[in-house]
């Protein structure tokens, strides 16, 4: 009986064993299959969450690191092309090269209008775009012509008239810088803007200073090439000046200086060296350097220029650091306040050049004044923004022709202007739309 119960015990066990040797084996098969069923699942994709590891998103990837630079850009510009179709929805536009818009329309001033004509450049969109100034003359400052002549010696594609000039001679009358050389220096500390190295825009007065000096002394000159002001001013005048240095001052000379040192002193005027200047001051400061050595020309730029390639002046300022702000008291400009044609320039958060001109003095356009002009760059998105001249030399050109109607037909001749040059040849983007 015992051993009967034994084996019965034992044949029960051992049933039991295998009865779960059997299950065990059966859950392993089973959780073996469902991870091969998931790993299929996972490999043709069929889980949003396994995206990453279909063969279709690794194509993908490999497609998209070999998009063509060129396609990436023109997607920029045709989002910045539609960007500024919203943009001018109100006016005619086109688009005369790659990351270059030209606007033009009436827009309403109280019961009257006025015609405006803007240009907007986006040189990140087109590096091949550059601003610049150019002078009526390579060779003196004292020259005048049309916008259309001074054109015709470049490759600009697009201008508008520059600062100020002195009628009767077209010297310029404020600051003009181009490529790092001071053509002429500052007058009344007025605005001006600045095309630098790096292609960004900075604006700020055209605090200037220069140094007449050498290992020794230091001698500060208060101007350089411009029109004397005070008898007790001490000017340079270079070769850009023209032939001859005007007169001098009462108890003034004319003092050459060449090879570093005062070669001649004059009681009237003199003929400027090709590789020297004159120095125009009182006779006792001249008599201060007179025996001195190695003399050099030193500019100081204010911090606002010290990487400006180009520096144009203009003035007043129109718009600072995103606000209106009009000084044209200080800078002595306030008989230009009443509505007058003008012409504007400023630049956007995003660097992009915004150049303007106001057409004025008829019925259909009667021109703004300097508060109208600041809120109307305001309304275009300028952060920095001045006025250059205006009234008469107020003029647009673009490819061929003046798109703005100045006071006399044409416009008068100019001292400079300020050219947008293209300087390789790229396919034109010449869209018209009328929105």
């Amino acid at each position: 009986m015992t051993t009967a119960k034994s084996s019965l015990v034992s044949f029960w066990q051992d049933g039991k064993m295998l009865s779960c040797r059997r299950w065990f084996i059966s859950i392993l098969a089973y959780w073996i299959n469902l991870n091969l069923i998931l790993l299929c699942l996972l490999s043709i994709g069929f889980f949003n969450g396994s995206e990453t590891f279909s063969q279709d998103k690794v194509i993908n990837i490999g497609a998209a690191a070999k998009i063509d630079p060129a396609v990436i850009l023109q997607n920029e510009i045709n989002n910045w092309s539609q960007a500024k179709r919203a943009k001018y929805s109100k006016f005619t536009i086109t688009f005369p090269e790659n990351g270059m818009v030209h606007a033009k329309g009436l827009v309403p001033l109280g019961s009257s209008t006025v015609r405006v004509n803007v240009l907007e450049i986006n040189t990140k969109l087109n590096p091949d775009l550059e601003i610049r100034p150019q002078t009526a003359s390579n060779s003196k400052l004292n020259s005048r012509v049309k916008i259309q002549n001074i054109i015709s010696g470049t490759n600009a594609i697009a201008a508008i008239n520059g600062g100020y000039f002195k009628p009767q001679t077209g010297v310029p009358l404020g600051a003009l810088v181009i490529n790092k050389e001071v053509l002429t220096g500052p007058i009344y500390n007025r605005a001006a803007i600045g095309i630098n190295e790096d292609n960004s825009y900075s604006t700020g007065k055209t605090d200037i200073k220069f140094y007449l000096k050498n290992r020794k002394t230091s001698f500060e000159i208060d101007n350089l090439n411009q029109p004397r002001t005070l008898s007790t001013h001490s000017i340079i005048y270079t070769d850009k000046w023209g032939k001859t240095a005007p007169k001098p001052p009462k108890y003034g000379a004319n003092a050459i200086v060449l090879n570093g040192k005062i070669s001649g002193v004059y009681i009237d005027p003199i003929q400027i060296p090709n590789n020297g200047f004159v120095l125009s001051a009182p006779i006792k400061i001249i008599e201060k350097i007179k025996k001195e050595r190695n003399l050099k020309l030193e500019t100081i730029y204010p911090e606002h220029f010290k990487n400006s390639k180009h520096i144009i002046s203009g003035g007043p300022f129109l718009i600072k650091d995103g606000e209106i702000f009009i000084d044209a008291k200080e800078e002595k400009l306030t008989n230009i306040m009443g509505r007058n044609p003008r012409t504007l320039i400023g630049y956007t958060k995003d660097n992009e050049l915004i150049l303007a001109t106001v057409d004025g003095r008829e019925s259909q356009s009667v021109g703004m004044s300097l508060y109208e002009a600041a809120k109307f760059m305001q309304k275009l998105g300028c952060t920095n923004a001045i006025n250059l001249d205006g009234g008469s030399s107020s003029v647009m050109y673009l490819k061929g022709r003046i798109t703005n109607k100045p006071p006399i037909t044409g416009g008068i001749p100019l001292s400079g202007i300020l050219t947008v040059n293209l300087n390789t040849t790229i396919t034109s983007n010449d869209n018209v739309s009328k929105m």
